[in-house]
């Protein structure tokens, strides 16, 4: 076992590593959250609470996976509102998980339809000793439009409710973004203009990720009928890292703490998190899948990683691949990699042929008596979409040259490239 300092310090909170349960199914009571502590887990964010007013009446069934050939849970699609327990029994299970656990991290998610419900769940959740508070401005399948990803998507709102939970409470705060908007950037802004002390993203994405063609109706299929609703899982993942490095690296976010949520299975997702900026990450859909022991996976991989980079604290890692994410117009553009294939380890499978035709540029040509590939360079354009499509890996990344007419902007950048690309 390789021991590294896993520990992160987030919203001035210490955390004993980053890995927190996400405002959901997978720590909706006291018996959920208190075995995820035990199992290991950083912190408990604590299914969403609401006001005393609004009555919750879920649906059944509420569940529905994506799968794609043989791989399952490739999204998972959740019709799940917020806390369907009391207000009153939610707020009990807070007090006795700080009351049993006063050394864990306990994070409270809320959500209002006005000011005075911000303000007073606020106050309400701060009694009961949570040490943060999340705000849900995002949730996707709200019945009311004054709540849920409606506010996420409209920065005065946030910035308004931001400042009513701020009168409320003196507890550090994280605002929950949407996904469902163009720019996630201006709600952000406005949340800690409002008094946030960082951002949360993201939430899940509104989808119909099923149809049933003999029914003619989406999944999961309620008395008949179905709906959009919030979509996460790994099939998420792209989106959530686009935007946390938009945020990173957006002149008034650039400081701003963010807790990283959207498709975390793996401890190598956990890390491009990380890289990009995240202190603090938070999980769902994998427990639902595999359970709390994940968090073991998450941190001994982590740990290893950890020890591969020769890095002794995991906060030396936070936002190292930001520099290397810059504008597509300042990619160098003046040079293009032909593909290099081993005959050695080709199958004669076909595919980077196939791919190269009838999907890129008719570089790749087939013998059909050896049944093996050759590239074209005088058609080829180094889009390397056949290394990509190769089964076993036998194409990769080969001789580089420079386009026509132009000259290196960094000769020694590209040696140096090209001596990685071969290792």
């Amino acid at each position: 076992m390789v021991r590294k300092d896993l520990s992160v310090t987030f919203m001035g909170v210490k955390f004993p590593n980053p890995f927190c349960l996400s405002s959901s199914p997978v720590g909706n009571c006291y018996d959920m959250c208190a075995k995820a502590y035990e199992s290991g887990w950083g912190g408990v964010v604590f299914k969403t609470i609401g006001p005393k007013h609004y009555v919750i009446d879920e649906v059944s069934p509420r569940f529905d996976a994506l799968t794609k050939e043989a791989e399952p849970f490739v999204g998972f699609k959740n019709m799940e509102q917020i806390a369907e327990h009391s207000l009153e029994e939610n707020l009990d299970d807070l007090r006795k998980l700080k009351r049993d656990y006063p050394n864990q991290v306990l994070i409270a998610s809320i959500m209002g339809s006005n000011e005075e419900d911000w303000e007073t769940l606020a106050r309400l959740v701060t009694e009961a000793g949570a040490d943060m508070i999340e705000l849900n401005f995002s949730c996707p399948q709200m019945t009311s439009h004054a709540m849920g990803s409606d506010v996420g998507s409209n920065p005065e709102l946030c910035r308004k409710y931001c400042a009513a939970v701020r009168r409320g409470t003196h507890l550090p705060f994280m605002a929950k973004m949407t996904p469902n908007i163009t720019d996630m950037c201006d709600p952000a802004i406005a949340s800690l203009e409002g008094g946030a002390n960082g951002i949360a993203a993201i939430n899940t994405i509104k989808s119909i990720i099923n149809i049933d063609l003999d029914k003619k109706v989406g999944l999961p299929i309620i008395n008949g009928k179905s709906s959009i609703s919030g979509y996460s899982g790994k099939a998420v993942k792209p989106v959530a890292l686009r935007f946390i490095q938009q945020m990173k690296t957006h002149p008034k976010l650039k400081n701003a703490e963010i807790s990283g949520i959207g498709g975390i299975e793996t401890w190598e997702d956990a890390a491009e998190f990380i890289l990009l900026g995240c202190k603090n990450l938070q999980v769902t859909t994998a427990i639902m899948q595999y359970g709390y022991r994940i968090v073991e996976d998450l941190c001994n991989g982590l740990a290893h990683y950890m020890e591969q980079e020769g890095v002794d604290h995991l906060e030396d890692l936070v936002g190292l691949a930001n520099k290397n994410l810059i504008p597509a117009e300042e990619l160098d553009r003046d040079y293009k990699v032909f593909p290099e294939i081993n005959n050695d380890k080709c199958v004669g499978c076909g595919r980077c042929y196939i791919s190269c035709y009838d999907g890129a540029h008719q570089a790749i040509e087939w013998d059909e008596e050896t049944r093996r590939p050759s590239c074209n360079h005088d058609k080829c354009v180094g889009c390397l979409l056949c290394g990509l499509v190769c089964p076993v890996g036998a194409i990769k990344p080969g001789e580089r040259i420079l386009k026509p007419g132009r000259k290196p902007k960094n000769l020694a950048r590209i040696v140096l490239q090209e001596h990685v690309d071969k290792i």
